[in-house]
């Protein structure tokens, strides 16, 4: 309640703060209107200014036509000066008194005409001057205007989207708010249950360890009494022990060593495969051995290659050894597969064989790079697989090691701990994935370069059909051993669990010693159990032979007690002295089904027989047919005892299976509530963190507005600036 209070609150204070972001963006609204009215202000000054550019227009067109007119009146002027001077060669009298009034008429109209050149000049250069700086006011006003306009269609978006963001999140806020609350309730609702459980379980648990502690104390007494050795105290002792047989695991781990030899034996083809078409490569290119003699050391670099199969084959046996002796049977650990210290040694030999091949062909394909049928690009394919040799033969060094330490529990335990299974595991991973794409490395190149060696003019059918069949076995061995990379890394954790078990109790096998003492004795236990079976079948043929056998006493019983009966009546015929005849009222029953009521009648007949006639073997038989009557009542009531102690000992199971399950269910519902805490928490924080981002951006926006007052209050500034300048110009154009 108190996390509902507090999450109402901090609602309401982001919704105060959504009223102040409302009311920051109304004023936002009402300055992006005005700077709107700014904008359709200077559009209509920039109207005016073009019909006073109009004007200036008209009067530069009516100057022109003055102009014009005025340039048509000197021509005209021209003329008749000229007409006047043909005319003054006949007259020179009256040519001179007309040529001193048309020089007086000439000079004035050519100071007329010089002054209106000068005018009509002037303004052009005044029109000119004011034209373009129009123009500039207007481009610069324009420029302006457009910025202004996208600034306001920038700011009006990110108010809108900024409103419309807020929105979202208050409504996602509510939502989350709507959630947390119901889910908080069910949380309530959850936690009550909880507590009424946890209350049933503290009260169950405090019977049952009542019950425990009385059973443990007898069991304590038992122990001390009747037990005289405690071997589990003790690591060295408790190593013999026989650990728990898991047969399913055995099963699975015969099963994956089965995988595992399956994928040997596909490397090892391949193997086999890769290194007997490289002695043939070696007999056939750059020199064919069937034409010419080549080089001592491919020679002795074949021989080497022709002995592959003696180190490739033993690792198939190998590890064929190791699958056979993971049985059903046994207890597979790394202390008792004595196996792979031959699979180690085997893959050692290997290994010498290829640090021996290994010199040999580095200086094979040297020798090749040397060949005058080796092109560049050839010589650069070779140094790449020269370099991929190399590799191959460390991540094989790096292999033997790691499954020489695996090696060592069966023989010398000493030389790797427990604690680093998982770490050589983990290595052995890493080095068949390093393996693996070595591999496909040399299939890249090799592939290379065979595509090279088919364009060498001396390529033969035998060398295209030998490099054809290497990059298929490099192909086949690069297949095997991703399927073996992929194949360890996906069981890792099956090894690493399933081969470093121990007895129950124990931290560890001491030595290979006692892991072999300890599959003796589980070898003596299993014979023990089967014995105990065969034993307990023979107690319960003895069993049934024995009911069988009372049984038929009874049968027999029962015959005599009729045959005394038959010889009493005879006598009681005979001698007439009978007064009183015996009846019988008793039904024999069905002798299976209800033994207890026949030996109780056996016993009320034979004493009223004995009564008429008292004989000393009658009474023996009596006597042991009571005692045997006894024996199989205290027989039965030791059967309704072994049978309620069993009933007993069941419900003492089903109780304590009940403990764990609550204790179980307990902590699962701890869990439950320190993942809710942990939620509530998480979801506080949240919202603390959405608080502080609302804030920053609210401290942002701020700042973005007074960043975008100074700048409307720059451009009011200049704009005011421009319509001053662009009135003094106005006037100044008028004045002119």
């Amino acid at each position: 309640m108190a996390a509902a209070a507090e999450l109402q609150g901090k609602y309401q204070k982001l919704a105060q703060e959504y009223s102040k972001l409302r009311a920051q963006n109304q004023v936002l609204k009402k300055g992006v209107v005005d700077e709107q009215a700014n904008s359709a202000s200077l559009k209509e000054q920039l109207k005016m200014k073009d019909q006073s550019l109009r004007k200036l227009q008209q009067e530069m067109d009516s100057l022109t036509f003055r102009n014009q007119q005025l340039a048509k009146r000197v021509e005209l002027l021209q003329d008749e000066l000229a007409l006047n001077e043909a005319r003054g060669k006949k007259n020179k009298k009256s040519v001179e008194s007309s040529s001193q009034l048309s020089q007086e008429q000439k000079s004035v109209f050519n100071e007329d005409l010089q002054k209106k050149i000068e005018e009509n000049e002037r303004l052009h250069i005044l029109f000119f001057e004011a034209d373009e700086q129009h123009k500039r006011l207007e481009a610069e006003l324009r420029s302006r205007l457009e910025v202004l306009e996208t600034d306001a269609a920038q700011h009006q978006a990110v108010v809108d989207s900024l409103t419309k963001k807020y929105t979202e999140t208050i409504e996602k806020l509510q939502n989350d708010k709507a959630k947390l609350e119901i889910k908080s309730q069910m949380l309530e609702r959850e936690a009550k249950d909880c507590r009424l459980r946890t209350e049933e379980c503290q009260q169950q648990l405090k019977n049952l360890q009542a019950a425990l502690g009385s059973r443990l104390e007898e069991s304590l007494c038992i122990i001390n009494e009747k037990v005289p050795f405690n071997d589990t105290r003790s690591s060295r002792y408790n190593a013999l022990n026989v650990p728990l047989h898991n047969r399913r695991n055995q099963l699975k781990l015969r099963d994956l060593a089965g995988q595992a030899m399956a994928f040997v034996q596909e490397l090892v083809t391949a193997l086999l495969n890769f290194h007997t078409y490289t002695e043939q490569k070696v007999q056939i290119f750059p020199i064919d051995s069937a034409t010419d003699i080549i080089s001592p050391l491919n020679q002795k670099f074949s021989q080497y290659l022709h002995e592959n199969a003696s180190y490739v084959r033993p690792l198939e046996e190998g590890m064929l050894h190791l699958f056979e002796s993971i049985t059903e049977d046994t207890v597979t650990v790394l202390e008792t597969t004595v196996k792979l210290k031959a699979f180690s040694e085997h893959l050692a030999s290997y290994l010498g064989f290829l640090r021996k091949i290994l010199p040999y062909q580095l200086k094979s394909l040297e020798e090749e790079c040397e060949s005058s049928l080796c092109t560049a690009a050839l010589r650069a394919r070779n140094m790449e697989l020269h370099r991929d040799m190399k590799r191959l033969t460390a991540v094989f060094e790096k292999l033997h090691t790691y499954v020489n330490l695996l090696a060592l529990p069966s023989t010398r335990p000493e030389g790797l701990l427990r604690t680093n299974y998982n770490f050589v595991f983990t290595n052995i991973a890493a080095s068949l994935h390093g393996f693996h794409d070595i591999l496909k490395d040399i299939s890249k190149h090799y592939s290379q370069k065979a595509a090279l060696e088919q364009e060498v003019p001396t390529a033969t059918q035998k060398l295209i059909t030998t490099n054809d069949c290497i990059l298929s076995s490099v192909a086949a061995l690069t297949n095997g051993a991703g399927k073996m990379a992929s194949f360890f890394s996906n069981n890792l954790d099956h090894f690493t669990t399933s081969l470093s078990y121990g007895p129950k109790g124990g931290a560890e096998f001491i030595s290979p010693l006692s892991a072999e003492c300890m599959l003796q004795y589980k070898k003596k236990a299993a014979a023990y159990m089967k014995s105990l079976k065969k034993v307990q079948q023979s107690l319960e043929k003895i069993a049934k032979l024995e009911q069988e056998k009372e049984h038929w006493m009874l049968e027999a019983q029962l015959a005599k007690i009729k045959l005394e009966k038959e010889n009493q009546k005879l006598k009681n015929s005979l001698s007439g002295h009978l007064t009183e005849t015996i009846q019988e009222h008793s039904v024999l029953p069905s002798i299976a089904e209800q033994k207890k009521e026949t030996t109780e009648k056996s016993v009320r007949e034979p004493i009223k027989s004995t009564s008429l006639a008292p004989d000393v073997e009658s009474r023996e038989d009596l006597i042991k047919t009571h005692y045997m009557a006894r024996i199989a009542e205290l027989t039965s009531h030791l059967q309704l005892a072994d049978s309620k102690s069993v009933h007993f000992h069941a419900e003492c199971r089903a109780l304590a299976k009940r403990l764990s399950l609550a204790e179980k269910s307990k902590e699962s519902l701890t869990e439950e509530l320190k993942l809710a805490s942990q939620n509530i928490t998480r979801l506080q924080d949240e919202l603390m963190t959405t608080k502080r981002s609302y804030e920053d951006q609210l401290s942002m926006m701020s700042d973005h507005l007074c960043s975008m007052n100074e700048t409307l209050t720059k451009q009011r500034e200049e704009i005011d600036t421009l319509k001053m300048t662009s009135k003094g110009n106005s006037k100044k154009s008028k004045n002119r």
